[in-house]
């Protein structure tokens, strides 16, 4: 099995929907730490698993300097997020999304 890690930062903003109140209903900004783990039995005729400029435009290229609101169609949580950015990527098993330090969320298909 061959495994590759993608790591990359993105600057985006995003607002919360709560069932309780908190400031995160405030629109407000992070500095997100994704990270992306994609496997292969075989790798494809490049002889990658996938591409890390691919990652990279499927993601970043989506998400930097946005409004997450604006372009998610859910609750822009990390952990709804981590989900979204797994099923953005072929190959891809888990993803960890930190939103600032010390608060990380993960999404691991079963």
């Amino acid at each position: 099995m061959y495994t590759i890690q993608k790591r990359m930062v993105i600057s985006a903003s995003h607002q919360l929907s709560l069932s309780y109140p908190s400031k995160c209903e405030q629109l407000h900004g992070h500095n997100w730490v994704i990270t992306i783990w994609c496997r292969a039995k075989e790798l494809n005729p490049d002889g990658m698993v996938i591409d890390f400029a691919h990652i990279k435009y499927l993601i970043k290229e989506k998400l930097d300097h946005k409004n997450l609101n604006d372009i998610l169609p859910f609750n822009p949580t990390a952990e709804n997020i981590a989900r979204w950015v797994c099923e953005q990527i072929p190959s891809c098993y888990k993803v960890m999304i930190e939103e600032s330090e010390n608060n990380i969320a993960w999404y691991e298909k079963d």
